[in-house]
């Protein structure tokens, strides 16, 4: 039988979530969530149910395993605890700051009903922070430093969307390549977060809000903004999608560190994505078939993608892992 996944919010990342189980053949779309009118939203999938987000109880039992689509700034605080109480979830919060106080909130939601709810999955936080804990046991005496981009950042730019006044927002990003290029030497500076990256935004504002004060928001959004030096482009709703409407994005984990009598070692992981949502979206499915295998195990509560058994992740037997892949 195959793992019945349901998707609540259908925006790109949702999208990206119903392709991802297509290709999943031990999977299969049970149902959409959505908080516009059920009626209005045409799904790829033939004759999958959607219904308001206000039904879900009526999910519970035709669910195996529900993926929270919705942005990390307002939507997951609210509908993380919530959905862990009707069923196991997995899904991609990426506030760093944030992350702590989310997984308690999860973790009491998800202990009292019974269920495993995977959070901050995604590329990162997720495998680059898988990324990050393998080469620091590894490489005790040593460094690691993040990069993302040069590409768009679905939280951040649905940050910007969520201040009064903006109609549509992207930001991008930006390595900035003096750092970059210092540390692939093996060099080991500490970097502040102004020095690592740069923030670009293009903002297209509804007619009539105040360009200055959505400036000021931006720049000074804890969290997001307010530690980077951030560009604001304001720019018409015709630019936007002429120039703007890819999702590339992308990032390097560098571990630059010392072994035996002090010889270098630097490992480096990197990805070079051509669609942001759809690539977060295949990894939120895989994990969606490690949290349906963990909770067949009896596990309950909140889980980081440090807690998931590799194996658990492939729809591939462990005979056919060790024969293949090890």
């Amino acid at each position: 039988m195959p793992i019945k996944i349901g998707i609540n919010g259908y925006g790109n990342l949702g999208k990206g979530v119903e392709l991802a189980i297509r290709q999943n053949p031990d999977l299969e779309l049970a149902a959409v969530l959505t908080r516009r009118s059920p009626s209005d939203l045409k799904t790829k999938t033939p004759g999958v149910p959607v219904l308001s987000v206000q039904e879900a109880g009526q999910l519970i039992g035709k669910v195996d395993v529900m993926i929270l689509c919705g942005g990390s700034a307002t939507d997951l605080p609210e509908q993380g605890p919530m959905f862990a109480r009707l069923f196991h979830t997995v899904d991609s919060f990426d506030t760093h700051a944030k992350i702590p106080e989310y997984f308690d909130a999860l973790d009491q939601a998800a202990k009292e009903s019974g269920h495993i709810s995977l959070i901050s999955v995604g590329w990162d936080p997720g495998l680059f922070s898988l990324n990050r804990l393998y080469t620091e046991a590894i490489l005790p005496q040593g460094k690691t430093y993040t990069f993302w981009g040069k590409g768009v950042s679905q939280g951040h730019s649905d940050a910007i969307r969520r201040i009064a006044g903006v109609k549509h927002a992207i930001q991008y990003t930006i390595p900035v390549e003096k750092a970059v290029e210092s540390i692939r030497n093996g060099e080991t500076p500490a970097l502040t977060a102004r020095e690592k990256h740069i923030r670009e935004c293009y903002v297209v504002v509804e007619e009539g809000a105040d360009r200055t004060r959505i400036e000021r928001e931006i720049r000074e959004m804890p969290n997001y903004f307010a530690d980077y030096d951030t560009t604001v482009h304001f720019i018409t709703e015709e630019e936007l999608k002429r120039d703007h409407s890819g999702m590339p994005h992308g990032g390097f984990v560098i571990r630059n560190g010392k072994t035996g009598q002090g010889t270098g070692q630097t490992v480096e992981y990197s990805l070079r994505l051509g669609s942001n949502p759809e690539f977060t979206s295949s990894v939120l499915v895989a994990y969606a078939r490690a949290a349906y295998r963990m909770a067949s195990h009896g596990m309950a509560g909140a889980k980081t993608v440090f807690d998931v058994p590799p194996a658990f992740l492939s729809p591939k037997s462990g005979a056919a892992l060790r024969k293949e892949l090890l």
